[in-house]
């Protein structure tokens, strides 16, 4: 067995020294364990200097050493003997399976338990007396006990380290949940400050724009009274975003979240700003409440499509469509789509992101694009061939949801 080449341990070195020194001062006292042995008191020093030997491989070579140690405590056996080369062999006992592999420190305690047994018997049935069990209960002192020993104290280690892992799992697994909780949170502030904003701002824009651009009062005026119109308007939702976020009371909507109640408001809002636009609302007065979160998505979806028809929409009409299927809620928002020749507030795309995720959140679809093309997503801004375009949501209703709200 290949010896390692680590430094031993301090503390067996203190060990291997202790116990030297006091196996040295046994001997000079002349105390030993046995008598009538073939070799006289001076060569129990030679076991027990390998003994102490063996103690500094008790750590980095356990099985080794218990191997090296056997053969020295069975040539002790021939001489008077001495207390501290059983007491150090029985250390090693209890390092080989505290310290050794895993096999090891199974295999010891069986072996160790058959051995303590077989002496047990075998000087019993010799000696036909019952001072032979004796010899049983000093080989398993000296063999079996330390294994037992080894192993308690192994185990608990072990399930001691198994605690540790695991807690330190569960912390890992807290501190990714916290970072994607405030990943989540921070992504819905922003959709929600882009989707109540934005609109107020782009309006302020192209209505700045305009004031600037055309030298007559009359339209200076007009354009003056909408963006003082839309500066209130965002600077009071702003206040309630930012009443939101200093809220500690959990709530993870705002407490006015707006509903499809408000659509007209909100279209007669984009009519006040120019906007040549129409609601078509399809559902039956007799259809059954929808969740919260569905109808916010879609008032946020339409709210951002009107918003990004102001900002990019070639004259024409916009239709806000909304229809109702059994299992889901259909909105569909389209607008003229071609070259603008007025002025046009600049874009982030940040408003096709936020609509996408506010209907993936519900397990929806959601497109964005020209008409003629099929569901071709936000890449196809650039295709100048059609005329209208498009903006399509369906948002499912979870039956479990609507049997909540009936």
């Amino acid at each position: 067995m290949p010896l390692p080449l680590a430094r031993p341990d301090v503390v067996d070195v203190r060990i291997a020294v202790a116990s030297l020194a006091s196996g040295v001062l046994f001997w000079a006292l002349g105390l030993h364990m046995q008598t009538d042995r073939p070799f006289g008191n001076a060569w129990m020093l030679l076991p027990l200097v390998v003994m102490a030997a063996l103690e500094l491989l008790r750590r980095t070579a356990p099985q080794f050493a218990l191997a090296a140690g056997t053969l020295a405590l069975v040539a002790d056996q021939f001489t008077p003997g001495n207390l501290a080369t059983v007491v150090m062999f029985t250390d090693l006992v209890y390092a080989a399976v505290l310290y050794g592999t895993p096999a090891a420190a199974r295999r010891i305690p069986v072996t160790t338990g058959l051995i303590t047994v077989a002496m047990t018997i075998g000087f019993l049935a010799w000696f036909r007396e019952a001072e032979a069990l004796l010899i049983g209960a000093v080989t398993a002192l000296v063999s079996f006990a330390p294994a037992t020993t080894g192993v308690l104290v192994r185990n608990h280690r072990e399930a001691a380290e198994m605690a540790r892992l695991r807690a330190e799992q569960t912390a890992l697994l807290a501190e990714m949940d916290r970072v994607q909780a405030v990943t989540a949170e921070r992504a819905r502030m922003a959709r929600e400050l882009h989707d109540m904003v934005a609109n107020h701002l782009s309006a302020i824009a192209i209505h700045s724009t305009a004031a600037l651009s055309l030298d007559d009062e009359r339209t200076t005026r007009d354009a003056l009274a909408v963006i003082r119109q839309n500066s209130v308007a965002g600077l009071a939702e702003m206040r309630r975003l930012i009443g939101i976020l200093r809220d500690s009371s959990g709530d993870t909507e705002p407490a006015a979240a707006p509903t499809l109640d408000g659509l007209g408001a909100l279209v007669d809002h984009a009519r006040a700003n120019g906007l040549d636009v129409t609601l078509d609302d399809a559902r039956a007065p007799d259809d059954s409440p929808l969740p919260a979160p569905v109808e916010l998505a879609a008032y946020r979806i339409v709210q951002e499509s009107l918003t990004n028809a102001l900002k990019h929409a070639a004259p024409g009409r916009v239709t806000v469509a909304l229809t109702r299927a059994p299992d889901a809620l259909c909105v569909r928002v389209t607008s003229p789509f071609g070259d603008t020749p007025g002025p046009r507030a600049p874009g982030s795309g940040a408003g096709l992101v936020g609509m996408r995720e506010r209907a993936a959140l519900l397990g929806g679809t959601f497109t964005a694009g020209p008409e003629a093309l099929t569901a071709p997503g936000p890449d196809a801004l650039q295709d100048r061939g059609a005329k209208v375009w498009q903006v399509a949501a369906r948002l499912p209703v979870d039956p479990a949801d609507r049997e909540v709200t009936e």
